[in-house]
């Protein structure tokens, strides 16, 4: 009886320990933001206290004016200036790039980092994994293929961001008849929350 009502509220209370740690965590690191203002005008030296959440408050406004200044016609041509000058600079240039074509699928209203969850075989050839389609292989890569081939992302558990990129034969993934959100979902939960819906196979 003991160890039952133990587990019961373990298992209600870490979730949420975690969820607080994670939230207050988030809090505590964009509070450092605010050493961006003038010496005087941080909460410690003009009230005399900190203030938890202001620099959230500071970080959203800092992204939403750059978001309004990106959006006119005076923000896009100082964001090309920009962009000309980074892509003079020859190892910035190369990160600059790359992160940014990775933020424009992530963020970009239009684009969208994964197309579909997937069943593939992998590491070994009797197991499988859940994976999601990323596009196609470029055709400097794909001529080199025999077949048809896909590229997908594996993410990795419990940490979806963490994980691999392969290139598939077509014929060898099972097209799952889920959203991506149920999928990392049970990514995440490494298996313990299935999603509901049947296999479809391509």
């Amino acid at each position: 009886m003991f160890k039952r009502y133990f587990l019961t509220g373990l298992l209600v209370l870490v979730p949420l320990a975690i969820t607080i740690w994670v939230i207050t965590s988030l809090i505590h690191f964009l509070d450092q933001t605010l050493i961006w203002l003038p010496y005087d005008y941080q909460p410690r030296n003009l009230f005399g206290f900190d203030i938890p959440g202001l620099g959230v408050l500071l970080t959203v406004g800092v992204i939403l004016g750059i978001g309004l200044l990106a959006s006119n016609l005076f923000g896009r041509q100082f964001l090309k200036l920009w962009e000309v000058i980074l892509s003079r600079l020859p190892f910035v240039n190369s990160i600059y790039s790359s992160i940014k074509q990775v933020s424009d699928t992530l963020f970009s209203e239009s684009g969208r980092a994964f197309n579909k969850a997937v069943l593939i075989r992998y590491p070994e050839r009797d197991t499988y994994t859940i994976a999601f389609l990323t596009g196609e292989p470029s055709p400097d890569i794909a001529k080199h293929l025999k077949g048809k081939h896909v590229s997908v992302y594996v993410p990795t558990t419990p940490n979806p961001t963490s994980g691999y990129f392969l290139m598939v034969a077509k014929k060898d993934i099972v097209e799952l008849d889920i959203s991506v959100d149920q999928a990392l979902k049970y990514v995440i939960s490494m298996g313990v929350v299935p999603p509901h819906k049947k296999i479809k196979k391509t």
